[in-house]
């Protein structure tokens, strides 16, 4: 299965920027109770992981590029998540 032929840029740059939004409407594999695990709590990737078993054969520097952003973003998140709870306020001051 080619990419392109099932998707465009968009679906890419909605996928970069707001995974779980992505998967809920826009992916239409069937999602297990592990996929829906992974979507609640790790979604970028959950992203890489679905973009690697479908796309893999046919775009393998996609795929490349989804476990960078995935590790980059799950850790992003992780950090400004880190900063505000050792700050002790949610909400900015």
């Amino acid at each position: 299965m080619n990419f392109w032929m099932e998707h465009g840029i968009f679906f890419l740059i909605f996928a970069t920027f707001f995974p779980r939004l992505t998967m809920l409407f826009a992916v239409t594999a069937p999602f297990g109770f592990i996929e829906w695990l992974g979507w609640a709590i790790f979604p970028h990737l959950t992203v890489a992981i679905l973009a690697t078993q479908y796309y893999w054969e046919t775009n393998p520097i996609l795929c490349l590029i989804a476990w960078f952003i995935a590790f980059a973003g799950t850790g992003g998140e992780a950090k400004v998540v880190n900063n505000k709870v050792s700050k002790g306020s949610w909400w900015p001051r």
